[in-house]
């Protein structure tokens, strides 16, 4: 699959399946990778276009500061790039706040918001440590290591957003799916991004912030197919 020259980066997606088109933004320290039940499942009904961020998998590491906007901006470049007008964005974590950010710099590309495992801020930034677990969890092993410095990059990226002061200005449907025992971005944070965004549902899952990896990615995919192939326009 291709790599595209976006800003200053050349970065990395692959595109599978057909139909409505879900973009999947993976979150901090992962890449597409790590993701490949997510994408396959999602990819029996839609088209599924999954990006390696800026610092991570496939995607080029470079060693200035990072931000969310930036990253942001660079999944709307590749979009642009491979002729994708607009779409349904699927945002993990990190990518959750990545998603946020693309529907209030180009809501005109964002079809559909889904919000998984993630918030608009962070309530501490000491549980951005938590993060660094995933990295020696089986479920979290990816072929293209990190290196240290992309990681700490996209770290301080994602604990410096906060977008709580901008949600009422999301208009898009919006579909937030979370886990019941997150400890690193607890519930609370979900409920209110479903309180800010107006019009958006909440749909809380048991276990904790990488539920979408256990037995609930069985019900999590249907949710996901059902509120792109099903809402109305």
């Amino acid at each position: 699959m291709p790599h595209e020259q976006v800003n200053d980066i050349a970065m990395y997606y692959e595109a599978l399946g057909d139909g409505e088109p879900i973009v999947l933004i993976p979150g901090l320290g992962t890449d597409i990778t790590e993701y490949k039940p997510i994408i396959e499942g999602l990819a029996r009904t839609n088209r599924v276009i999954a990006v390696d961020n800026r610092g991570a998998g496939r995607t080029d590491k470079p060693r200035s500061a990072y931000s969310i906007e930036m990253m942001a901006d660079d999944v709307a470049a590749l979009l642009q790039k491979i002729g994708i007008q607009q779409a349904n964005i699927l945002g993990i974590s990190m990518g959750g706040r990545i998603a946020q950010a693309l529907a209030l710099k180009h809501p005109e590309m964002v079809k559909r918001l889904l919000l998984v495992s993630t918030s608009s801020r962070l309530i501490h930034r000491r549980r951005i440590g938590l993060f660094g677990l995933a990295r020696r969890l089986p479920i979290a092993r990816s072929k293209h290591p990190q290196p240290n410095h992309a990681f700490k990059l996209q770290r301080q990226a994602t604990a410096s957003f906060d977008n709580s002061k901008q949600l009422h200005n999301l208009h898009m449907p919006t579909l937030i799916l979370h886990g019941r025992k997150d400890g690193i971005t607890p519930l609370r944070l979900a409920e209110e991004l479903q309180q800010g965004i107006a019009g958006s549902k909440l749909i809380v899952f048991n276990g904790g912030h990488l539920f979408l990896f256990m037995s609930e990615q069985k019900s999590l995919i249907p949710e996901i197919e059902s509120f792109v192939n099903n809402s109305k326009e």
